[in-house]
């Protein structure tokens, strides 16, 4: 297989996964923490001591380090600097950044170490724009990352006080509905015109949501799908599991909570519900199933345990045998402290299975790709038990596409995915005038939506602050992450499809795009067609080929180029080969032959003078929103 000269992986990348584009510009988050006063705790020990006390202190925040997909950058003295979503982005950077700095301070903070040595350590955390070499993002790639973003997280931490966390802004709105912050007097720091705003990260907080709920709008197609899949549990007394699968930004959520709003009862029969939502990177693998119970229950946060006991009591008393209520009351209130075994798990899907034969009974859990196998079991074991014993409880989860969903045992006329696509130009078109009212700005951020309310939200939300009244607004920061996980999940070949093909502004065919890569076209045709039916890219026709499935992934994934590769692209776009032969071209590292300075704003994605209103992907009008799947 011919492999590129133009995107030739370096062998520490090529040993894992063939990279094409050896760098990239990404949003990144840096942390850097380093003991406080550690000049004086070294002259005071004996070297053997400092290399004792030192290789403990490297490891353990190493250690931590790895448990939150961070990567050591480079030790500098008693500093470590690590490095978040440098290859692979999960939209979650910024907080598993904070989240590694607040287990750093409680694990060593204060706590002796070897020889009984006190370490107090301060942490800052800054998100930004970096260059990355991609090979060299592991741990001890020194140089991986460059950019004002490392300088800044470095700074924080000077400034930070001793076991504390401070974060930047940028990092500050990424974690705003999941980190709770104390506000601290703006830091002046070397270097800064003007003092920078921080604050302190003082822990975890719920998930919760960032704006009000958004107007239900295009969606009666698919609500009306899971309506009948729990009437048809109601009257057939039988057990149904439905996964809701779309990208994060398509609104899965909300169809859900609509399903829950207008499904309370069918011929008379009350249905009851119990919902969770899975954070990310819960605290303990238990935590969707105790909100699981607390929804059931009613409990609320800041209950006691007397009043906690007296809720579960109440809630179960009905359908549990009395025999069995003391045991499984017990059970769920441990489970409610978030401990949980298999016997604690079994007692709460018996009570479960108890509740439905009374009352049917719908068991929903969002975004369920986040939570921990073990809820993904629970689910199952509930679902496979309902059927054996033919009680109307239905299963509906909700996750990403790309997540491996395992349809559990059962009927395959029980088991059902149903996938959500991007809302048409109209239905999105309402949905931008109830965010903005009747305004022009609707026009322009049409084509940028692609047909997904979570990116109309936040294009409205930045509207009027975003200095761009005429031409084509950034790109929301949410937005960003949500793009840039989407694209990391791709490998390299597909990431390096995606930016060259947003580079060309319009259509390309497999033989233009290989000549950008320098790769037989024959290679690239099974990648050009699993990224359409991943939905990052769309056949146009015979004549124009591919594009880029929306604009605003096309910007996202142009501007990861460095800016040699875009000067390089532009010059093979307007340059075709003169024989089918491979030509070499060093991208990174080499001097590049003379290019025409780059536009202010590339002429690639999104400012072909072309308006789009099409959605990402539009299924056949003629498929049912809801398939069996076996």
């Amino acid at each position: 297989m011919h492999v590129s000269t133009v995107t030739q992986p370096a062998p520490a990348m090529a040993a894992t996964r063939h990279w094409p584009v050896p760098e990239e510009r990404r949003t990144v988050s840096v942390l850097f923490v380093d003991i406080v006063g550690s000049t004086a705790l070294v002259d005071r020990l004996d070297p053997e001591d400092v290399r004792t006390l030192q290789r403990e202190y490297f490891a353990t925040v190493a250690a931590v380090l790895r448990r939150w997909n961070g990567v050591v950058e480079k030790y500098v003295g008693d500093a470590v600097m690590a490095l978040f979503g440098g290859v692979e982005s999960d939209g979650f950077d910024a907080y598993r950044a904070v989240r590694a700095g607040l287990e750093i301070q409680r694990v060593l903070d204060g706590h002796p170490l070897a020889g009984g040595t006190v370490v107090r350590l301060r942490v800052g955390v800054a998100t930004g724009e970096a260059v990355v070499g991609l090979a060299a993002a592991h741990d001890a790639g020194h140089g991986a990352v460059s950019g004002a973003v490392v300088t800044l997280a470095a700074r924080l931490q000077e400034h930070a006080p001793r076991g504390a966390v401070i974060v930047c802004a940028d990092t500050r709105r990424a974690t705003a509905d999941l980190v709770d912050y104390r506000d601290l007097p703006p830091a002046s720091m070397a270097g800064k015109p003007a003092p920078v705003a921080v604050w302190r990260a003082a822990g975890t907080a719920p998930s919760r949501a960032t704006g009000g709920e958004p107007p239900f709008i295009g969606r009666r197609r698919e609500l009306a799908a899971l309506r009948d899949q729990v009437v048809r549990a109601v009257r057939e007394r039988t057990a149904r599991w439905v996964s809701v699968v779309g990208p994060t930004g398509v609104g899965r959520s909300r169809l859900l909570a609509e399903l829950a709003r207008t499904v309370r009862q069918v011929d008379g029969v009350p249905v009851r519900w119990c919902g969770a939502q899975c954070p990310p990177y819960p605290d303990v693998p238990a935590a969707p199933l105790a909100a699981l119970v607390g929804d059931h229950a009613g409990v609320r946060t800041g209950d006691g345990p007397a009043a906690v006991r007296h809720t579960l009591l109440a809630a179960c008393a009905p359908a549990v045998p009395a025999g069995r209520l003391a045991a499984t009351v017990a059970a769920l209130g441990t489970l409610l402290g978030a401990d949980t075994d298999d016997g604690t798990a079994a007692r709460w899907r018996e009570a479960l299975l108890a509740l439905a034969g009374r009352t049917p009974l719908v068991v929903a859990v969002d975004d369920v790709d986040r939570a921990a196998p073990e809820v993904g079991r629970f689910l199952h074991e509930l679902f496979a038990l309902a059927t054996v014993r033919a009680v109307p409880l239905v299963v509906v989860v909700t996750h990403r596409p790309e997540w491996g969903d395992l349809l559990p045992l059962g009927p395959a006329d029980r088991r059902h995915r149903l996938t959500v696509p991007p809302l048409g130009t109209v239905d999105t078109g309402r949905l931008l005038r109830h965010l903005l009212g009747e305004t022009a700005t609707v026009a322009r951020l049409l084509p940028l939506v692609a047909g997904l309310p979570g990116y109309a939200r936040a294009y409205a939300a930045q509207e009027g602050d975003d200095g761009a009244a005429h031409g084509e607004p950034p790109v929301p920061e949410a937005v960003r992450r949500m793009v840039a996980a989407r694209l990391d999940l791709l490998d390299g070949t597909g990431r390096a499809v995606v930016m060259a093909g947003a580079a060309f502004g319009a259509g390309f065919t497999a033989e233009r795009l290989a000549h950008l890569l320098d790769l037989d076209p024959e290679s690239l045709r099974p990648v050009l067609r699993a990224l359409v039916e991943r939905g990052l890219l769309r056949w146009r026709s015979a004549r124009h080929g591919y594009e880029v499935a929306d604009r605003t992934l096309a910007r996202v994934a142009y501007e990861r180029l460095p800016r040699a590769v875009r000067a390089e692209f532009r010059r093979r776009a307007t340059t075709p080969p003169r024989d089918g032969s491979p030509r070499p071209v060093r991208l990174v590292g080499a001097a590049l032959p003379p290019a025409t300075p780059e536009p202010a704003a590339p002429t690639a994605p999104g400012t072909t003078g072309r308006t789009r209103t099409r959605p990402a992907t539009t299924p056949p009008a003629a498929a049912p929103p809801l398939a069996a799947s076996a």
